[in-house]
Parts: structure tokens; sequence; C-alpha cells
């Protein structure tokens, strides 16, 4: 869908192309091995203006939207995936909340720095006991005096660590018909009473920094309630429903990388005296597989296209984020079927790819969640 993209989308795509091989690449190995967060990487990411991709000049972003956005996510995941989603939790789940919902002078404080690439932003959503069920969150906030003093426990959640901003979702009271109500708080790294570790040993994603969140009487001015404080849940669904559309393209990216080392590695690889792209079954691993990573990145540009219009998207990021993240984990396998036992091996990086991709099947909404949305959209 290249001769679709606008000039500057086209450029952003190649600077970014540019940094993710020449930057990235040569650490992925490592940060995986070590599951290591790269500072240094985000910090160039920073300088290079991508954490304010989709956010106006005035709040200190490019206003080039969510379609360049997306690109920019493909583009560091197709390298690198946990660099990838690291990337995307900042500007779609720890940035976009504020923007979205915040308050002129939290934009100022908050989104400001965030989008000038002066920090990371996290978001605060998954408990133990409220993950799909995000409705059945337990964290709790109560007003005391000018405060909001918060208790509760936040697990699985990207970037926290090194976050300067944590927008952390809790239960604040009840509406008339007795159900919770709840809000969406900001909370500045370094407050007292929030303790975040990272104890996970995870398959995949390595390089993104995952963290448990527990707020002990943790305060801070009732000013920090992220816009209005009985539209918590609406807002973070909204949220979400963005977020998912990052998740595709970066399942689109990591589709993208393991095809493409499948390619040329089925290119070079001789058995019977020719390579083995020669045989058809391989020829047809092949195809298959560059017809998905097309149909689920037009899927992602459609998506990003409807929210940059202003118009609904919640369907479209469903079946974007379905489709490209069983998609990616599909072709990963593939691609280390085509590898045969040296795709079994981490030097050749297409296991890693299929490590990175499960994860895109469950964060953010699990397939079997994206279904349900789907056919609540459709009417069922």
């Amino acid at each position: 869908m290249d001769f679709s993209l606008t000039k500057e989308q086209k450029m952003i795509k190649e600077m970014v192309s540019d940094f993710a091989e020449k930057e990235i690449k040569p650490l992925a190995i490592e940060l995986d091995r070590e599951s290591k967060f790269s500072e240094h990487l985000f910090k160039r990411i920073g300088e290079l203006g991508l954490l304010g991709i989709p956010f106006p000049e005035k709040y200190g972003g490019s206003g080039a939207g969510t379609i360049a956005y997306a690109i920019a996510v493909e583009e560091i995941g197709k390298v690198c995936g946990g660099t990838g989603l690291s990337y995307a939790a900042a500007v779609s789940l720890g940035s976009s909340p504020i923007y979205y919902f915040g308050t002129e002078e939290q934009k100022e404080q908050y989104l400001v720095p965030l989008a000038k690439g002066e920090g990371l932003a996290s978001f605060g959503l998954t408990e133990p006991n409220a993950g799909s069920d995000a409705g059945g969150t337990q964290t709790k906030a109560e007003l005391v005096g000018d405060e909001y003093v918060i208790n509760g426990e936040k697990c699985w959640i990207t970037n926290a660590s090194y976050a300067k901003t944590i927008t952390v979702t809790a239960v604040t009271g009840k509406d008339e018909r007795g159900k919770n109500i709840i809000s969406a708080i900001i909370v500045p790294a370094g407050t007292p009473g929030m303790t975040i570790t990272s104890p996970y040993e995870k398959m995949g994603v390595r390089a993104s920094n995952t963290s448990q969140i527990v707020l002990e009487n943790v305060r801070v001015p009732k000013e920090n309630i992220l816009g209005d404080s009985r539209k918590g849940f609406k807002q973070f669904l909204y949220t979400l429903d963005g977020g998912r559309i990052s998740i595709a393209a970066l399942a689109v990216g990591l589709a993208q990388g393991a095809y493409e080392k499948a390619l040329a590695y089925a290119k070079e690889r001789k058995q019977f005296g020719k390579p083995i792209s020669s045989f058809q079954a391989i020829q047809f691993k092949l195809a298959d597989m560059a017809m998905e990573i097309e149909l689920a990145r037009n899927m992602v540009y459609k998506a990003a296209w409807l929210k940059d219009q202003g118009k609904p998207f919640a369907k479209e990021s469903a079946f974007a984020k379905l489709y490209a993240s069983e998609m990616a984990f599909r072709t990963c396998n593939q691609a280390i079927q085509i590898h045969g036992g040296y795709g079994y091996m981490r030097e050749y990086e297409v296991e890693r790819f299929l490590r990175d991709s499960k994860l895109l099947e469950i964060g953010e909404g699990t397939s079997e969640i994206q279904r349900l949305v789907i056919a609540r959209q459709i009417g069922c």
C-alpha cells in the first residue's frame, strides 16, 4: 500500500527503517537474551521525535497521525518485538489517554514532555484478578480532602519501571445502580507508596520492560484525575481501541521480519542441488506469508485512517488486531519451518520472532475478547 502513503509518511517510514536497521537490530539478540530494556535506544527514539508522531505540534508532537505512527511501530517491530512493544505502549497506552481526556493543564504538564521524547509513559490497567474483565478492577482510590489515596496492585504493566508518568485505573465510588465507578488517575514516578518491580521471566518480548506495581496509600492531588471521574471505564475502552491498532502494526512488523528472513534463507539454502525456494512446497508457504502480511497491513491502515478521520474504528481495530496477531504467529511459525533445524537455533532469530509474536494474541485483549468485541459491533 506504499503507493498511497503521503510524502511525510514515506519519509517517516524511511527514517525509522534506517534507525531500526542501524541501531536496534545489532542489539536485538543481546536484549532478548539478557531480558534487558535499552534506555539508550529509547533516548534515541525520543530524540528522533518518534514518541510524538500522532500528537499535535502544540503538545510537542509532529501531528503526523495514526498511519504514520503505525508505520513506525511496524518498522521497529520488524527488527525487535520487545522494543516495538515498549514503543507502542508508551504512545498508545501511556501518552494517548492524556491527549484524549486530559485537561489543558494536564496536557501541558505531562503530555508535552512525553511527546517531546523527554520520558516514557505507562498505563496501569491489568490486575491479578482483572485482566480481560477490566470492570473487575479492585484497586481503590478514596478522595480525602484535596487528595486521592490509592491502594491496590497492578501486574504485567509495560514500561512502568522506566516511566515518568503512570496512569492507573481505580474504583472511586458507586453509581446510581450500585456499580463501581472506575476512574483514571495520573501518578508521577517516584510518588511515595508506589513500589515498582519487574519479577517476571517472560517467554518473549524480553527487551520490553514488564512490571508489577503495588500502591500503598499513594497520595496524589485530586487534579490528577484524568478527564471525567465517572467515565474512566469508557476512557480506557477507547484507549484500548487505539492501542489495538498499534499491536496489529507490531504484528505486521514481526511477520514481515520473519518472512524476509525465510525468503532470503530459501534462496540461499540448497537441497538436492537446488535452492529450496525452487520447491513448490516452500513457494506456497512464502506466497501465503506475503499475502497474509499485506492483508493485515491494509487492515491496520484502514483502522488508522478511520481514527485519523474521527470516524468510528472500534470494529476495524479489533479486526486488525485479531487477524494480524494470529497471522504473525502463523507466519513466524512457518519461517521456522522453512529454516528447518536452523530455525530452532537462536542465532537465526526466527525463533525469537515466534516467541515475541505469541504475546500479541494475549495483550490488549486476547483473541477471544477481540471476537467478543467484533460480535457486539456486528449486532450479535
